[in-house]
């Protein structure tokens, strides 16, 4: 999945080459041995040489042989005439523990190992591009250090989403719906004395589709209005650095847009499918060009939904920004919306970011 490769020899085979001798200081009678082939490494870091906080996060929680890519890539050429058996670590050297894997491979065999050791709370409260080293080193089974090699990277912020081209990589935005913040919690206990019967209870097992359509819309309608009168507002703020500028942006976390009570389209939709996942429901994030917006299905198994133009939060009635969603949605041609459901996302692995308060942080790197 990365850019940045380096093919480099393994410490065995550092030193001068023998073939490149100066003939004069070869013994008379003396013949130089032909050198055995040996193991050669590639390494690659990140996309481009960056890594993006949502990927890194999303291969960590996957098991070495499920993975489809990781953080740190080693493609090994057991190019000898033997098997080779080798421990291979990776790190992001003050950013990361250390992965480690044993390999075996046959004579004349080539592998990718790839790795994705788990990031330490600093990353996720990063916020610029920094610079980091990825550190790979090789051992025996004895533990004698056979190769070792750094490669540079760049650590993007952990608001940076990297889109894709064509949006390919826009279900990890289910990485930024993170229903279980306690800015959430605490802007669902103010919705629900905007609620009937102040209550929120999700979806209600048991109850008849149009009564759950009902409470739905009702339940819907006080999360908005508990926004509304917390003073959310619409404030752009997508900017960032970094390679794919074209195809990256930033968004805000649901706890930044809760705590600046700002949020541009995209900020608003991760932070309301937040709020009704925490209460079980079941949201969807839809792009279209240039803009963002947020749905809830209705009822379990139902196929309608509740559509929100979330960037009219602090400025229309919650029944003027559905229908503006509605009509924005319905000019649009089909291939033109993008759907992330929120529960499939979750199914394919793709889980919130974790969030570290200060003094978590504080605890964590004390044990170290």
């Amino acid at each position: 999945m990365g850019v940045l490769a380096l093919a480099v020899l393994p410490l065995l085979a550092a030193g001068p080459e023998l073939d490149k001798a100066d003939p004069s200081s070869v013994a008379a009678g003396s013949t130089l041995k032909a050198r055995k082939p040996e193991p050669t490494y590639k390494i690659q870091v990140g996309m481009d040489g960056e890594v993006y906080p949502v990927f890194a996060n999303y291969a960590s929680l996957q098991k070495p042989g499920d993975r489809k890519w990781g953080t740190v890539a080693v493609t090994v050429t057991n190019s000898s005439d033997a098997t080779l058996r080798q421990h291979i670590s990776a790190r992001i050297e003050g950013w990361s523990d250390e992965e480690i894997q044993i390999i075996e491979l046959r004579a004349g065999e080539v592998r990718t190992c790839l790795f994705a050791p788990a990031f330490l709370p600093r990353l996720y409260h990063n916020r610029e591009i920094a610079a980091a080293t990825a550190l790979v080193n090789v051992r025996d089974r004895s533990g004698n250090l056979l190769f070792t090699a750094t490669a540079p990277v760049r650590l993007r912020s952990a608001d940076d989403m990297y889109w894709g081209r064509n949006f390919k990589f826009a279900p990890f935005i289910a990485s930024w719906v993170t229903p279980h913040e306690a800015g959430v919690e605490t802007l669902l206990s103010r919705a629900k004395e905007f609620a009937p019967g102040r209550r929120l209870p999700g979806y209600v097992p048991g109850l008849k589709p149009a009564l759950q359509a009902r409470s739905t819309y009702e339940q819907v309608n006080a999360i908005y209005r508990a926004l509304q009168a917390q003073g959310l507002s619409y404030v752009k703020s997508s900017l960032t650095f970094g390679e794919h500028s074209d195809a990256s942006e930033r968004v805000r976390m649901p706890r930044e847009s809760l705590n600046q009570v700002s949020a541009n389209c995209i900020d608003g939709a991760v932070m309301y499918a937040s709020l009704f996942e925490n209460l079980g429901m079941d949201p969807v994030v839809l792009l279209v060009p240039g803009h963002a917006y947020v749905g809830v299905r209705v009822a379990p198994g139902s196929l309608n939904y509740i559509f929100i133009e979330t960037s009219l939060t602090g400025r229309a009635s919650f029944a003027a920004a559905v229908s503006a969603a509605e009509r924005a949605l319905h000019s649009r041609r089909a291939s033109e919306v993008i759907r992330i459901p929120i529960n499939s996302a979750r199914q394919a692995g793709i889980y919130p970011m974790p969030s570290y308060t200060q003094s978590a942080e504080n605890d964590l790197a004390s044990r170290r």
